[in-house]
């Protein structure tokens, strides 16, 4: 099947569904004008549609120059191999691929599936085009949400909760005149939230009308298939009791693994965790109280530290330098033990100043940058529950704060009904009243999942009583 250009005009929705047809050479005039009057105030702005007048507005609350947004690569390859795997649409790509990539390479055209913050997790489609879209940056991994591009096809899809197509100089930055693009948003099947939007890329023919027609029919079918899949689940793992799991670890959707792969670079555990594990190239160890509070500040400080700034960090009392180097002995004799039978060289040689061989991934650390990039549900796979809670050294102390404060604000202020609902499983989101409260502001109003949660809250008040 292939997507026929239609360049004579193009229909258009705006915020109540689709307008009528534009001659699409008036569109583009219009909006050549629009850009002139961002700096002339001519008063084009109002030739723009209402849709792609607002998304303007937005955008210049954002970036007051149309020649300064562009987009940022917020994912390296790492991260986005493992947020993609941890992501729902993940299970669905074959249905995107099936319906949209085929038909899109056949036609000159880019299909681009992205989060529901507007981050791209796959570009697939014609190789030329693809080539040429790196000049601005639309790859995976990249930050198209109207916040950092201004009006695009992607971000204004998101950002409006609708369907909708932007032609040539109608996106807002001057960067993506040359390309026309159609999005849709993806929707939860059981809670009506945004999962992330689809989006044909390329010239005039990407929005032609049957394209929207088409990338609609195709959301439909991914969406569809979601629900199968979830089904499936259900009857495949059957959940006891009348909350559909609150009170129980949250149920394994298909498709979408609870946790993110492991990876093969060395790590050190500290979530949820009475002692650190270190995983290394010669196998995994459970370290000492000691031992695993000392490696976590050197990994966290890998421009090296003094015994006694190492002292000051990893004891409670401040410690004595002395201290520091006999347990840096036993540690490093340790790391030695580990490394055995193995090429590289143990992680913990060098002192003077006290310093880790190579860098060492902290969990903590990665949970605190994935929400950091927005990335929710590839931190709240990856946080078991808070830093070493029994210890007392300061820097894990803070380190404890830090991530539990940051989880907390990122549940509370952007996270969806999935994301804030695992949360909520959380020994310590358990009777935290303004999440609970949190989620049944967010949660559809026809959502079978209200009655647990307020179930939790009318808990909640009985034990503060």
């Amino acid at each position: 099947m292939r997507i026929a250009a239609q360049n004579q005009s193009v229909a258009l929705n705006g915020p109540s569904g689709v307008l009528p047809r534009i001659p699409a050479e008036a569109l583009r005039r219009n909006a050549v004008r629009a850009h002139e009057a961002l700096s002339s105030g001519s008063g084009w702005l109002e030739r723009l549609r209402p849709s792609v007048r607002e998304s303007w507005v937005r955008s210049l609350q954002h970036h007051p120059d149309p020649d300064v947004p562009r987009p940022e690569l917020v994912f390296d390859d790492d991260a986005l191999a493992r947020y993609r795997a941890t992501h729902p649409l993940s299970a669905v790509m074959p249905v995107i691929r099936r319906l949209l990539v085929g038909p899109g390479e056949d036609s000159g055209l880019l299909v681009a599936v992205g989060d529901e913050l507007g981050r791209l997790l796959w570009v697939d489609g014609d190789a030329v085009l693809r080539r040429r879209a790196e000049d601005m940056l639309f790859v995976p991994g990249a930050d198209w949400s109207e916040r950092t591009v201004g009006t695009s096809a992607p971000g204004t899809a998101l950002a409006t909760g609708s369907d909708v197509q932007i032609a040539g100089p109608e996106h807002f930055s001057r960067l993506v005149h040359s390309w026309s693009c159609t999005a849709v948003p993806v929707h939860d099947p059981d809670t009506g939230s945004v999962l992330g939007v689809v989006d044909v890329t390329g010239g005039p023919e990407a929005v032609a009308p049957h394209t929207l027609a088409l990338v609609r029919a195709a959301v439909a079918a991914a969406e569809a298939g979601l629900q199968v899949q979830r089904l499936q689940a259900d009857r495949d793992a059957p959940q006891k009791g009348s909350l559909a799991g609150f009170g129980a670890p949250p149920r394994r959707r298909a498709g979408r693994p609870a946790s993110p792969p492991a990876s093969d670079t060395e790590r050190l555990e500290l979530l949820g965790r009475e002692r650190a594990v270190l995983h290394t190239r010669g196998g995994s160890v459970e370290l000492s109280s000691r031992h695993g509070e000392l490696l976590a500040v050197l990994a966290l400080h890998p421009g090296g530290l003094t015994a006694e700034e190492l002292a000051a960090l990893a004891y409670p009392d401040g410690g004595q330098a002395g201290t520091v180097r006999a347990e840096m002995l036993r540690l490093r004799n340790l790391m030695e033990t580990v490394a055995a039978g193995t090429p590289a060289e143990p992680l913990v040689p060098r002192s003077r100043p006290y310093r880790l061989a190579r860098p060492l991934v902290v969990d903590a650390a990665q949970v605190l940058r994935f929400l950091e990039q927005g990335a929710h549900r590839l931190a709240l796979g990856m946080y078991r529950g808070q830093v070493l809670p029994r210890s007392e050294a300061p820097a894990l102390i803070r380190l404890r704060g830090d991530v539990s404060a940051v989880l907390r604000k990122a549940m509370l202020s952007d996270a969806g009904p999935d994301a804030l609902l695992q949360y909520l499983h959380l020994p310590e989101a358990e009777h935290d009243a303004e999440a609970w409260q949190r989620a049944l502001r967010v949660l559809p109003p026809r959502s079978p999942r209200r009655a647990a949660v307020a179930a939790a809250l009318e808990r909640i008040e009985r034990d503060l009583a």
